[in-house]
């Protein structure tokens, strides 16, 4: 194929004339046609004036005897990130991905030029992973930019990243970052052999699209397969503890693998302080997990129960169960605070705080008022709701609201035995779940791991 006919392809590809950000710049470079793609707005503009001001001086007695693109980058390129290629696909891939494209007639092969820069945010602290005392950086949308925060906190050679594209249409930068010799090999085979199965035109919901055509879930298995984080510091503990971090393009978290069901429950900031207060606050937030499921579903047992209760629980027995049964207040409660929250990420900020005090106090002082509830189910429920936030996972909020759900209505139905069946139910719809690895959700409770059972409540010293 010639100089024009392989032009002639590649502007069928592509269409420039069909798109403005497209850009054809046709040049002469010593005394040879020549033809430079990029994308406006992806490159470098200071770079690249070096580049042209550099490639305009060449004469034809520079250029003579250079056969191919490899040889030219070698003796006249100016740039460190260049690459070869000789595959239109993979040339017309290069262009839409950002970097530029140079072809000179006479010479085999296209040149692939890194010079791209994206729209980018500064690596601020992230909204949801707050950190009380650990660096205040964060992960951003652009991947060469995660990658970097992982390498400036991991310097070892065994270091791996890497690099694979999903998707027909969107082309999908990932990376697979991991400890060479630490991490699962079979599980990093299993991933590779995902990845590269994984045919679909676009992937434009990054994370969520993505752990979905990694695992298939089932529709009512609420339970995260995968455990995501904005943290660098975070991504960079667990690449070191053998886990496996995929970073992915146009996403500001990355995701974890292999996780269990005991990882929700450690944070980062645990080992930003002392073992002791670790200890407690990992404790803490074990207890109040399990609260947060059983506390309603315990209370409505109570009170429909009150002729069996013991003397000395008598006291949490309401003295009056208002207009509407304890088992609707529970329940309406439940879908007017998923109502209120999903109405604050839509609230301005000034309005936030107005939001708040009319949904927290004027709504339910009205209502208790009013005789519909009683302000022992206020009370839970605002329990319930801040406990929610002990752990900074959204699906697994999630998956505790449809467990304590579950058990609300079995335990109305069929009162002691249908919350002992509820929380069997739920234990063993767990103990069928499995992770990308094959590993049991439960671990390392199924199967049993003295040291990793031991881990989920106490935080030993860094070794």
């Amino acid at each position: 194929m010639n100089y024009k006919e392989w032009i002639g392809k590649i502007d069928s590809e592509i269409k420039p004339d069909k798109s403005f950000d497209i850009i054809k710049r046709e040049l002469i470079i010593g005394e040879r046609q020549a033809v430079l793609y990029f994308i406006d707005g992806f490159i470098k503009d200071e770079v690249y004036e070096k580049i042209l001001e550099f490639l305009y001086k060449q004469t034809p007695e520079d250029i003579n005897g250079i056969k191919n693109m490899a040889e030219f980058a070698k003796n006249k390129m100016p740039y460190v990130e260049t690459d070869c290629e000789t595959d239109t696909e993979k040339i017309v891939t290069a262009i839409l991905s950002g970097p530029s494209v140079l072809i000179i007639e006479g010479i085999e092969g296209a040149l692939i030029v890194d010079t791209r820069t994206y729209p980018m945010r500064n690596t601020e602290e992230p909204q949801k992973d707050k950190s009380l005392r650990g660096s205040r950086d964060g992960f951003v949308e652009t991947l060469v930019m995660n990658t970097a925060l992982i390498r400036r906190r991991i310097r070892d050679k065994r270091l791996r990243m890497e690099y694979i594209q999903i998707g027909r249409g969107t082309k999908l930068d990932v990376a697979i970052s991991y400890l060479d010799g630490a991490a699962d090999s079979r599980v990093l085979d299993i991933l590779r052999k995902r990845l590269k199965e994984i045919d679909i035109e676009g992937i434009s919901m990054t994370q969520q699209a993505l752990s979905e055509k990694l695992q298939k879930n089932a529709f009512f298995n609420p339970f995260p397969k995968f455990k995501f984080t904005e943290r660098p510091d975070y991504a960079s503990a667990c690449i070191f503890d053998g886990r496996i971090v995929l970073v992915m393009d146009n996403s500001p978290a990355v995701m974890i693998i292999p996780i269990s069901l005991s990882d929700f429950f450690r944070e980062t900031d645990d080992y930003y302080f002392l073992p002791v207060v670790a200890t407690y606050t990992r404790i803490i937030r074990m207890l109040v997990s399990v609260a947060n499921v059983i506390i309603t579903p315990l209370y409505l047992l109570l009170a429909t129960h009150a002729a069996s209760v013991p003397d000395w629980l008598q006291v949490l027995v309401p003295e009056k169960s208002g207009e509407i049964p304890l088992f609707l207040q529970f329940l309406i409660l439940e879908f007017v605070v998923d109502g209120l929250r999903l109405a604050s990420l839509n609230t301005p900020d000034s309005l936030s705080n107005s939001l708040g005090i009319i949904g927290g106090l004027l709504l339910s002082e009205f209502a208790v008022t009013a005789g519909w509830f009683i302000t022992e189910t206020i009370l839970l429920m605002a329990f319930v709701t801040i406990a929610g936030f002990s752990l900074p996972n959204y699906e697994m909020g999630y998956a505790m609201k449809f467990e304590r759900l579950l058990l609300l209505v079995t335990t109305q139905i069929f009162g002691l035995w249908g919350f002992l069946g509820g929380l069997i139910f739920l234990i063993t719809g767990m103990l069928f779940v499995k992770t990308l690895s094959g590993r049991n959700y439960l671990y390392p409770l199924v199967p049993f791991s003295k040291k990793g059972f031991a881990e989920l409540f106490v935080r030993y010293p860094m070794k």
